[in-house]
C-alpha cells in the first residue's frame, strides 16, 4: 500500500505497536499510515477494508482504535488560507493548536478559546468535543464553520454551516464515523491579550452560595480540587486585559491571592505552566494552563469526565465531595469548568450550559473502574453525560437517553459510511450497540 505519498510505518522501534499519550492502552494494529495529501487519503481508504483516524493520541479509551488499519492525518499540518474579510481560517485537520494560534496571532487573529493542553490536533479535538472554559464560551468544535471529509468510499465531501444543516451538525463532533477529517474552517476574531490569576483555598460553602459568581469571574475560570478538605485547592482566573482592568483583590470568595506561579497539583513545579500573577499575555500564552513550547512526551495519568447542566452543578458537587475518601487514594486532582451551551449533536453540551467535571487519576485501572460506576451513579440525577475521548462505564442504553440526537447521528453515519469501514468496537458498543 505504500506510495511516494503515503508513507507506512509498522508500528515503533523494534516493531512496537504504539502507545497513546498517556501510555494506558496500546493500539491493536502497528499497520499506521501517514499520507501526506488529500489525494494520499482517499487511495489508502479506498484500499482498506476497515480503518480508523488517528489524530495526537491523546484519548484514553478506544474510540480511534482499531484492529486493522490506523491513518494518522498528522502529516496534514499546514494553514491552508486565512480569510480575514470572512474572520475564518482554514487549516489541515493534523494541524496543532500549538502551531495554529502563533500564526494566528501574528497575522493579528485568534480563536475564541484552547483546551488545557494546546499540543492536540484541531480534526482530533473537535471530533471528541474537546473544551477549554468559560460561562460564554462554546468548545473548540463551535468555532467550524465548514469541513472538508474523505469519507470511506474514498470521495471528498464539503459541508458547511451556512448550507448542510444536518448532515453539519452531525459532523462536526462526528466521534470518527463519518470520514477523515482532512481540512477545517474556523471562526476567528481579533487578537487579545490575557491576565491569569491563581488563588489558593476558597471553601466549599461559598460554591453552594455563589457559584455562578464564581465561575463568571473571567473569561476563562478553572477550579482545581482533590475533594480530600472542605476547600478548593486552586481557583484559577484568566481574565482578557482590557487595558484598563483592575487588578484582581488579594482575596477571592474567601481564597487568597497565590504569591507565586502554582502547577494545578499544588506539590509540582510550575515552571511548564502558563505565566500567572496577573502577567498580560497573548491569548494562547495564557489559555491553556500548560506552555505551548513544552511537549510532553506522556502523562502518565487515567482521566474521565462528565457534563452535566449547569443549574445543577452545585448539588453534583457536593455528591463527588462525599465521595472524597473512596476518591482521593486514586486521584492526583479534579478540574472543574463551565462551557456554553451548543447545538451540535454528539456534543455533551448540545442544549445545555454545561459544567464539566474532570477527574485525573492515577494509573491505577483496577481501582478506577471500580469508582467510575460509583461516580456515574451519583450524578445520575443531573443526565451527565461524559467525554467522548476519556473514561467512563455508562451502558449505551444510558448514553442513547442522555444524548437525544444519537438515533439521527447513526442514520447519517449509514449514509456516509454504509459499509461500516470507520467502526470499531468502541463505537459499536456504544454507538450502533444501543
Amino acid at each position: 500500500m505504500a506510495t511516494p505519498f503515503i508513507s507506512p510505518l509498522q508500528g515503533l522501534a523494534q516493531n512496537k505497536k504504539l502507545k497513546n499519550w498517556s501510555g494506558n492502552l496500546e493500539f491493536s494494529t502497528n499497520k499506521v499510515f501517514y499520507p501526506k495529501s488529500v489525494e494520499a487519503v482517499q487511495k489508502l481508504v479506498r484500499k482498506c477494508d476497515r480503518f480508523k483516524a488517528l489524530g495526537t493520541r491523546h484519548c484514553f479509551n478506544r474510540i480511534a482504535d482499531s484492529k486493522d488499519n490506523l491513518i494518522s492525518l498528522t502529516e496534514l499540518n499546514k494553514v491552508v488560507s486565512l480569510d480575514s474579510k470572512a474572520n475564518t481560517v482554514t487549516v489541515e485537520g493534523g494541524i496543532k493548536y500549538g502551531v495554529l494560534a502563533p500564526y494566528l496571532d501574528q497575522k493579528g487573529f485568534a480563536l475564541h478559546n484552547l483546551a488545557s493542553l494546546p499540543h492536540i490536533s484541531v480534526a482530533g479535538s473537535i471530533t471528541t468535543a474537546t473544551h477549554g472554559s468559560g460561562v460564554g464560551n462554546g468548545n473548540l468544535a463551535t468555532a467550524v464553520t465548514g469541513l472538508e471529509m474523505v469519507t470511506p468510499d474514498g470521495s471528498v465531501v464539503h459541508l458547511s454551516k451556512d448550507k448542510d444543516g444536518e448532515d453539519f451538525l452531525a459532523a462536526v463532533v462526528g466521534l470518527g464515523a463519518l470520514g477523515l477529517i482532512t481540512k477545517v474552517t474556523l471562526h476567528v476574531e481579533p487578537t487579545y491579550q490575557v491576565k491569569q490569576n491563581v488563588f489558593l483555598q476558597m471553601p466549599l460553602t461559598q460554591l453552594k452560595d455563589n457559584f455562578d459568581k464564581i465561575v463568571s469571574a473571567g473569561y476563562s475560570v478553572s477550579l482545581f480540587t482533590d475533594w480530600q478538605t472542605e476547600n478548593i485547592n486552586e481557583v484559577w482566573i484568566k481574565r482578557r486585559d482590557q487595558g484598563s482592568d483592575q487588578d484582581l483583590p488579594a482575596e477571592f470568595f474567601g481564597a487568597k491571592a497565590a504569591t507565586k506561579n502554582l502547577h494545578p497539583i499544588v506539590e509540582l513545579s510550575a515552571v511548564n505552566c502558563t505565566e500567572q500573577m496577573g502577567v498580560p499575555g497573548r491569548w494562547y500564552e495564557r489559555l491553556p494552563h500548560f506552555k505551548m513550547g513544552f511537549t510532553p512526551s506522556s502523562g502518565v495519568e487515567l482521566q474521565s469526565e462528565f457534563f452535566i447542566p449547569q443549574q445543577n452543578a452545585v448539588n453534583a458537587l457536593m455528591a463527588i465531595q462525599r465521595l472524597g475518601k473512596q476518591t482521593g487514594p486514586h486521584l492526583f486532582i479534579s478540574e472543574i469548568r463551565t462551557i456554553a451551551a451548543d447545538n451540535l449533536w454528539m456534543s455533551p453540551c448540545r442544549n445545555q450550559a454545561s459544567v464539566a467535571i474532570h477527574f485525573t487519576w492515577k494509573q491505577e485501572w483496577d481501582a478506577v473502574k471500580k469508582l467510575l460506576p460509583i461516580i456515574e451513579q451519583e450524578l445520575s440525577p443531573y443526565n451527565a453525560r461524559p467525554h467522548w475521548g476519556k473514561l467512563f462505564t455508562m451502558s449505551p442504553k444510558v448514553l442513547a437517553s442522555r444524548y437525544e440526537k444519537l438515533e439521527d447521528f447513526k442514520k447519517i453515519a449509514m449514509k456516509y459510511d454504509p459499509k461500516g469501514k470507520m467502526r470499531n468496537e468502541f463505537l459499536n458498543t456504544n454507538i450502533f450497540g444501543s
